[in-house]
């Protein structure tokens, strides 16, 4: 029963460290991994990079941007960074 009342600090901090740093993070990567799989076609976007798009065409893990009127660019989908709101 002491080895327990010793070791019960030690695990309140892994566990609250766990709430503090892991859950939010894994509610951060899911929100993104939602978004970059809603994605469609004419949704204005940035990538992880810092560059504005208009998406052209999706296919399994890539997107194609359209930059600057007519220059299309390809980029894998989890270099998406946000969808821009209009």
């Amino acid at each position: 029963m002491e080895g327990l009342v010793q070791f019960l600090p030690i695990i309140v901090m892994f566990v609250a460290m766990w709430f503090i740093l892991i859950r939010p993070a894994q509610k951060r990567q899911k929100a993104t991994a939602t978004m970059q799989n809603s994605l469609k076609r004419g949704d204005k976007v940035v990538t992880v990079g810092g560059l504005h798009g208009e998406v052209d065409a999706i296919e399994d893990t890539t997107v194609y941007l359209i930059v600057d009127g007519n220059t299309r660019l390809k980029f894998e989908r989890q270099a998406i960074g946000r969808v821009e709101s209009v």
